[in-house]
């Protein structure tokens, strides 16, 4: 489709620090400029906790706020999808935020429960709590269902169970070493988040990747994408009882989780990305294979894809379900297939001159509703995309390459990489070759806000359901 384009260059962050007074300023002033907030951090320095917010553009900019007595002002009002952000460097960094009134907890679980639920009050409501320990093989989380009979009023949600700090040990660890931390966030986006973390650094280095690395991850990247909305289109399925669906799909998932290991020795692609140089490489032979079963896939992929359209009964499960409209997305800074299935159209790999995507161009579904129906729609749509990119790269050579200098280094780099569940951004500054801070802002991060708003209505055993067209990580927010 001739994506696959040369595509204009981009440097290190500007790094620009303000006071606490400015703050707020600041960050309206980078809004206004077009900027769009991309992640809120803390550190300390020399005792004081400093802020810093990175926001996206054709040059990132990394705004810094050194706080007063561990205080800066909230930009939650401006900027909705701060809230965690702020609630997560408050827990950990000790960090107060005037103006976000109740700064509730989020990684720090109070066995209060008034410190985390809102109160609802009215004829007849009831709450139902569900986990934190659930009856499938998955991570913890707590949602707690405020109710009128099954009509949901208000969810409230509670992660970070198994929080492992793993930006806190990847502090002092060398530049190339500290990829280990960031790859075992989450196995479903590992390409993603260890390919965010390398151009970080080779962005603060002021390298750049030669044409072979650029296609070489690109297709590592696009792999991991198959994979996972397979496996997601499978788990649709299984949210409204359809057997059938469910086991077709994860038989196309496990097909292309079996072409990984084939390529690459692992079914999650782990230790394939690596800074400043490719650990995968692919003869001729290798590309010749990659090539014909993503072809099959592919062709399987679009018959049970019709199948799934013709079904009457599963179709009429999805429309007006969990429903995002596009204000809420772009409110809370959502982002991937779920942002794109509401009608709010970004998509990093269109912004993304480090890779081979060139004048890329995200898919829509056909009705922006933001529903299930929508979220399930983008998903095949996609891989429709995804396929064709692998098809191009396939073609070419994918042994890997180098980095080349380009620009001066600088103490801190940025990246962000479209992985399968949207957008995630790596923050690393540097300090004598090692990991000074490093921040993993992940998609599942992004998006498990959303989850609450959009069950709002439904009835409870629409959950599942809902739940699944997100298909959100748990351990993305317990790194």
């Amino acid at each position: 489709m001739g994506w696959l384009s040369a595509v204009t260059h981009t440097e290190a962050p500007e790094l620009r620090t303000v006071a606490a007074a400015e703050w707020r300023e600041a960050v309206s002033e980078a809004l206004a400029t077009g900027r769009r907030f991309t992640s809120l951090h803390a550190l300390d320095e020399s005792g004081d906790a400093t802020v810093r917010a990175l926001f996206g553009g054709e040059q990132p900019l990394l705004l810094s706020c050194r706080s007063i007595d561990a205080t800066v002002p909230s930009i939650i009002d401006l900027i909705p999808a701060a809230t965690w952000d702020e609630r997560e460097a408050h827990d950990l960094y000790g960090v107060r935020f005037d103006g976000h009134t109740p700064l509730r907890p989020l990684v720090h679980h109070s066995p209060t429960l008034d410190d985390w639920v809102v109160p609802v009050h009215g004829h007849n409501p009831y709450d139902v709590a569900v986990g934190p320990i659930h009856a499938g093989v998955i991570e913890s989380g707590h949602f707690r269902f405020h109710l009128v009979g099954e009509r949901i009023l208000h969810l409230d949600l509670r992660l970070f169970y198994k929080h492992r700090g793993l930006e806190k040990a990847s502090e002092g660890v060398g530049e190339r070493e500290a990829i280990r931390f960031v790859g075992r966030a989450c196995a479903a986006d590992h390409v993603a988040h260890t390919l965010a973390y390398a151009q970080a650094i080779e962005s603060a280095h002021g390298l750049w990747p030669s044409p072979g690395l650029s296609d070489t991850r690109t297709f590592l990247v696009e792999l991991e994408r198959i994979w996972n909305h397979l496996n997601d289109i499978a788990a649709i399925c299984a949210g409204v009882g359809f057997a059938a669906g469910n086991m077709a799909f994860a038989a196309l998932k496990e097909r292309a989780q079996r072409l990984n290991d084939d390529l690459s020795g692992h079914r999650f692609l782990f230790d394939t990305i690596a800074v400043g140089e490719s650990p995968f490489g692919l003869d001729r032979g290798g590309r010749d294979r990659a090539r014909a079963t993503l072809r099959e896939l592919r062709a399987d992929a679009a018959t049970l894809w019709r199948a799934l359209l013709f079904n009457a009964s599963f179709q009429a499960r999805l429309g007006d379900i969990g429903v995002v409209d596009k204000s809420l997305a772009v409110e809370l800074g959502m982002v991937g297939p779920a942002a794109r299935a509401s009608g709010h159209a970004v998509d990093a790999r269109s912004e993304s001159p480090r890779l081979s995507y060139g004048t890329f161009a995200a898919a829509h579904p056909r009705e922006r509703t933001g529903d299930v129906r929508a979220r399930l729609e983008i998903r095949a749509l996609e891989l429709d995309d995804s396929f064709t990119i692998l098809d191009e790269l396939a073609a070419r050579d994918l042994s890997g390459g180098p980095v080349h200098a380009r620009a001066a280094s600088s103490v801190v780099g940025t990246s962000i990489v479209e992985g399968a569940r949207g957008a995630s951004a790596c923050i690393v500054e540097l300090a004598g070759g090692n990991v000074r801070r490093l921040r993993l802002r992940t998609s599942s991060y992004a998006n498990w806000p959303a989850v609450a708003p959009a069950v709002v209505g439904n009835l409870l055993p629409d959950f599942p359901l809902i739940n699944k067209s997100f298909e959100l990580c748990y351990a993305c927010v317990d790194r």
